[in-house]
């Protein structure tokens, strides 16, 4: 599946950020202003992974010749962090290749100016020539967004150890800062609107879906990658889940478990693909969980992971919509139109891994399987795979976009979840939310760091 996706990129779109596989022809998403590349540089290191070496140094080669950051363009922080910049990092770890450091590196200082603000949280778009940062014109009250400047931290505390230079790691230390002096709503929620300028929040929406989940993710992880020395992570963390248990975990009359969103005190009843990462996250958190609540944590995982494996059984497809709800009588199945589609999207498959990982029990695998075939069947096409409209339909009507999260991500978990656990182990290596691994940074190391700096 990877070579199918990746040759057909390189047939008919070489250079562009994503594939339309249908037209066969190059597409790019405004998320990365006019960067180029973007399907190169995510699926760097899955190439690496897969031993498809060839591969991986024509990429490398296009990365020498063409990735270039010196652009008048206005991109995602978020989307170029997470992509762009964990890609690097993530090939650079795997290859040892100095170039991909040096690219990271100088990405990152790019990414800097987005802290320009008076409280230092980020803006979520950033102008790459001049520096001018503002915010989607959709959010709340001219709000950044919880999931895009909580979803800096892995990559900025990777940019200071490989540079050297400590702002990376005050900058994602400050926006911790910030938010502890914040209140939170009922007893400990994130709301997913803050405001840069007045550090106060916006709307009182929280979500574990979009415009929320990686914030939540990044808390986990970030106590992870320390060498589980970042105790105020840790307690983040566990705190966050308390509250999204209390809140907004519900369990359906027919007994499915599903993370509703919470509006100004109100559930909706509906949960996203994007909250399906939740079930790997929760598995990859139960072992540190305090006062015994390791089973607890891991029971409330499976059963995360069994309610969005029935969101893809109860489609015509068997893959699942991009939203679906738990009300009027209707359970794991999408009732908008707008919420039907599927866009090769990895949530499902992510947490399939994680309890793989963590259970071996074999309906993960079995799921997976039942994936990999109506991917066959529905998303691929003559000129690589392509989202659908309606999981729903009989027949499906493709979107003509290969994401180049469909290579980042879906292939890389796919292939972690049929392949032996030491292939990328838990204990050395930490995901980015776009899939790409980051070494744990060993307690030794940085107290080797910090007597270099004395």
């Amino acid at each position: 599946m990877m070579q199918f996706s990746w040759d057909n990129y390189k047939r008919y779109a070489w250079g562009f950020n994503e594939l339309r596989p249908v037209s066969k022809q190059g597409h790019s998403s405004n998320l990365f202003g006019g960067l180029k590349g973007a399907t190169i540089v995510d699926a760097l290191d899955t190439l690496y992974i897969m031993e498809m070496y060839e591969e991986f140094e024509a990429a490398t080669e296009w990365v020498v010749k063409n990735l270039d950051f010196n652009m008048n363009t206005e991109i995602s922080v978020f989307e170029v962090n997470i992509r762009f910049v964990g890609g690097l990092l993530s090939a650079y770890y795997l290859s040892g290749k100095e170039v991909f450091r040096q690219k990271a590196v100088e990405l990152g200082e790019k990414l800097l100016p987005a802290f320009k603000t008076p409280t230092g949280i980020p803006w979520a778009l950033l102008n790459m020539k001049s520096g001018i940062g503002r915010n989607w014109p959709w959010a709340s009250g001219g709000s950044s967004i919880l999931a895009e400047y909580g979803t800096l931290h892995l990559e900025f505390m990777h940019l200071s150890k490989l540079s050297g230079n400590p702002a990376f790691a005050e900058k994602v230390m400050n926006i911790r800062k910030v938010l502890n002096r914040l209140d939170k709503p009922s007893g400990g929620l994130y709301p997913n609107y803050l405001n840069p300028n007045s550090g106060q929040w916006g709307q009182h929406h929280v979500s574990v879906g979009g415009l929320g989940d990686s914030f939540y993710e990044y808390l986990l992880k970030a106590w992870i990658m320390s060498d589980k020395s970042d105790e105020e992570g840790k307690k983040l963390y566990y705190d966050a889940l308390q509250a999204i248990e209390k809140n907004l975990i519900r369990k359906s009359s027919g007994g499915l478990t599903y993370i509703a969103e919470w509006k100004g005190g109100l559930l909706e009843h509906k949960m996203g693909h994007l909250t399906c990462f939740a079930g790997g996250m929760i598995a990859l958190g139960a072992d540190g969980a305090p006062d015994q609540q390791t089973g607890h944590h891991m029971e409330l995982a499976a059963e995360i992971t069994r309610t969005c494996h029935e969101s893809y059984a109860r489609t015509n497809l068997k893959l699942g919509p991009e939203a679906f709800r738990f009300d009027g009588g209707v359970e794991a199945i999408a009732t908008r139109q707008n919420e039907k589609y599927f866009i090769l999207r990895p949530e499902v498959i992510e947490t399939y891994m994680y309890m793989w990982r963590f259970t071996h029990d074999p309906k993960y695998r079995q799921w997976g399987w039942e994936a990999v075939q109506a991917l066959e069947q529905h998303c691929r096409v003559e000129g690589g795979y392509s989202g659908v409209r309606d999981v729903y339909a009989s027949n499906p009507n493709h979107d003509d976009v290969q994401q180049s999260f469909y290579l980042a991500e879906t292939l890389k978990y796919l292939y972690l979840l049929f392949s032996e656990d030491d292939h990328l182990p838990f204990e050395h290596w930490v995901f980015n939310t776009e899939a790409h691994p980051l070494p744990i940074i060993k307690k030794d190391f940085r107290s080797n760091q910090a007597n270099e700096v004395e």
